[in-house]
């Protein structure tokens, strides 16, 4: 086994890696490709990657981070919405050892893929993933919204027409190249972190980086992605993620507040169920994390888990010093859904504060 910068893998490692993912049985999650690992690699320093091998062949690698106390996590963790190992089928490794060989106490995950059976046994909670399935094509799609949400897809739809009367005619661009474009969606999301009360992720230098650095990137298997929604030549709504071949992982999505009594954001992901079919994709996952908007455009659920494998000793306490509290507050709160509506409605008021 030997440990590895992002950017130190050859091109035979990276080959070989993408070929353990397509042997996986786990969906094409562009999260879990090299390519995303490097870009994580060029803004994180502390970004690594175990390499496991059988005689000369790679057969493993686990992407990581390894923070400034030996306390390991995921890959890009707090952003990526898929996390594990990658490793030929039927690989037996010891997660004591492997933890030893990356000089790490303990790696924590909060996105772990169901397939990961090296570490789905530590994990200490199993989260939805809501994913929408156009593997048959939008039509098929459209005609389970109408079967199960017949009042959701006929008033989204109206409102889509309403929105191109009254405001100029929209149109879509599933892959927008435009900076500037980005740039909005941008600044939209870190508007809707502050109204809502939650954390600016983009007022975090190493995230807004990355996202620049995927926006450019254009691999077969983890490609940015920028879709936007226009009403004449104005965005209204907008969407970044990352796409592989079969799976576009909805990672940014914002709007214009000036428009939401057109519900902007629905509109977009439906035209983006519609652009992904129509390019092969099979699958939208929209992430964890329960949202109205995903109870609506969902056709089913993934599980997910959240957790850490930890090696004995000083290293173990001072992980579950650092996040164990933390993690089961937020589990208390979430499981318990009046309470969890009344943190969500302190947050707007405390963040209304703020800006007042």
């Amino acid at each position: 086994m030997r440990v590895a910068g992002p950017g130190e893998l050859g091109e035979g490692e990276k080959e070989r890696w993408r070929a353990l993912r397509a042997a996986s049985e786990a969906p094409r999650n562009p999260f879990m490709e090299p390519e995303f690992t490097e870009a994580v690699g060029l803004v994180r320093p502390q970004a690594r990657i175990a390499v496991v091998y059988e005689g000369p062949e790679p057969v493993g690698f686990l992407p990581y981070e390894r923070g400034p106390l030996g306390q390991g996590r995921a890959i890009g963790l707090g952003v990526s919405d898929a996390q594990g190992a990658i490793l030929r089928p039927g690989l037996d490794l010891e997660t004591g050892r492997l933890l030893k060989a990356c000089s790490v106490s303990s790696f924590a995950f909060d996105n772990l893929e169901a397939e990961q059976r090296l570490f789905v046994r530590y994990a200490a909670e199993e989260h939805a993933t809501y994913v929408i399935d156009v593997e048959k094509g939008y039509e098929t799609y459209e005609s389970v919204l109408r079967a199960e949400s017949p009042k959701f897809l006929k008033t989204t739809l109206a409102k889509e027409r309403r929105l191109g009367r009254q405001t100029g005619e929209t149109r879509f661009v599933f892959d927008e190249r435009d900076p500037a474009a980005l740039r909005t969606l941008m600044e939209w999301k870190s508007a809707q972190y502050r109204r809502t009360g939650r954390q600016d992720r983009f007022a975090r230098e190493w995230i807004t980086r990355l996202v620049g650095r995927l926006a450019r990137t254009r691999a077969a298997e983890c490609a940015g992605t920028l879709s936007v929604l226009y009403a004449g030549e104005r965005p209204v709504a907008a969407h970044f993620g990352l796409r592989s071949a079969s799976v576009l992982a909805c990672w940014f999505p914002a709007y214009d507040p000036e428009f939401a009594k057109y519900s902007p954001g629905l509109v977009l992901h439906l035209r983006m169920a519609e652009a992904a079919a129509a390019e092969g994709i099979g699958m939208l996952d929209l992430g964890r994390g329960a949202a109205e908007y995903k109870d609506a455009l969902k056709t089913g659920e993934l599980p997910v888990y959240e957790g850490a494998v930890t090696r004995p000793g000083a290293g173990a306490a001072l992980h579950w010093l650092s996040r164990e509290p933390a993690r089961r507050a937020h589990s208390f709160v979430r499981g318990r859904p009046r309470l969890a509506a009344l943190a969500a409605r302190t947050l707007k008021g405390a963040a209304r504060l703020r800006r007042g």
